[in-house]
């Protein structure tokens, strides 16, 4: 199995259908640590491929370098993984001696470890912060009428993508009311979901019981873990998940539903949410 392109298997549903068991394939994602002389300078999400690639462009976008010569090597720490298995998912760079070191403004808050051999698990770790919230224990169910309705219902709200064609856009749905109760707009998907979130603390909303997360485009690890930490139980996407984030969906008992286009959808994770009525 393809570590850029996994599989997994889904509920694929179709208004007026029986559901079905399949298996779907998705766009792979995994943490990176990129490290410069052992020192922990970032953890980004990716698709596994072409890593030295990614790790040299960040250098060269943060500023560090400007030419190939003041990068000397680039290496996978080496080590494996409590299931035996090295995911090279951690990057070590080294500079020329005449290139300085990238200062503290640059470095990412998360943890860091000088154990190359552990691949950066207290770093990657760091990632799946916890949740004060329990979304698993939220008893909501809503119907496959209800959800294939609301993508058209979020391109009317876009007012700005109106008059732009390039803005992401993240809302909130109550499912007691059916109203769409928030709505915003970014250039990046994740800014777009972090103002929904910040919308609903300031209105003393959180924890997000009750309430689905819809947004514009794919569903990566990032908007999930966001979903949760605001205590959301339902995350619906237009477009793909990653596999990264189906993994956390199914750990944190969040629902997390992709290719959400009338007449259907694919749940990828705990499909219970979704009643086989009629009834929202």
């Amino acid at each position: 199995m393809s570590r850029s392109a996994p599989e997994r298997r889904v509920t694929r549903v179709s208004v007026g259908e029986a559901r079905a068991s399949v298996r779907d394939t998705l766009a792979g994602e995994e943490p990176l640590e990129i490290r410069v002389h052992g020192r922990s300078l970032a953890v980004t999400m990716r698709t596994p491929g072409n890593d030295f690639d990614l790790a040299a462009g960040f250098l060269v976008s943060e500023g560090v370098i400007t030419s190939s010569r003041e990068l000397t090597t680039m290496r996978y720490c080496d080590g494996a993984g409590e299931d035996g298995v090295n995911r090279f998912n951690v990057l070590d760079l080294s500079l020329a001696p005449d290139v300085a070191a990238p200062d503290d403004s640059v470095a990412r808050s998360f943890f860091t470890t000088s154990s190359c051999g552990l691949c950066g698990k207290a770093s990657i770790d760091a990632v799946r912060t916890r949740s004060r919230f329990d979304v698993g224990d939220d008893p909501m169910v809503v119907s496959p009428e209800f959800l294939v309705a609301l993508p058209q219902r979020l391109r009317e709200a876009q007012e700005i993508f109106e008059s732009t064609g390039g803005l992401h856009a993240a809302a909130l749905v109550d499912v007691n009311s059916g109203e769409l109760v928030v709505l915003r707009e970014d250039v990046g998907r994740h800014n777009a979901v972090d103002k929904v979130v910040g919308w609903a603390l300031r209105e003393g909303r959180l924890p997000l019981r009750a309430t689905i997360l819809l947004v514009s485009g794919r569903a990566s690890f990032e908007l999930v873990q966001k979903a949760v930490m605001a205590g959301v139980a339902m995350l619906c996407a237009v477009s793909a998940p990653s596999s990264l984030a189906a993994d956390l969906a199914d750990e944190s008992g969040l629902t997390l539903v992709g290719f959400l286009r009338d007449p259907s959808f694919v749940v990828y994770s705990h499909p219970q949410r979704i009643s086989p009525t009629t009834e929202r």
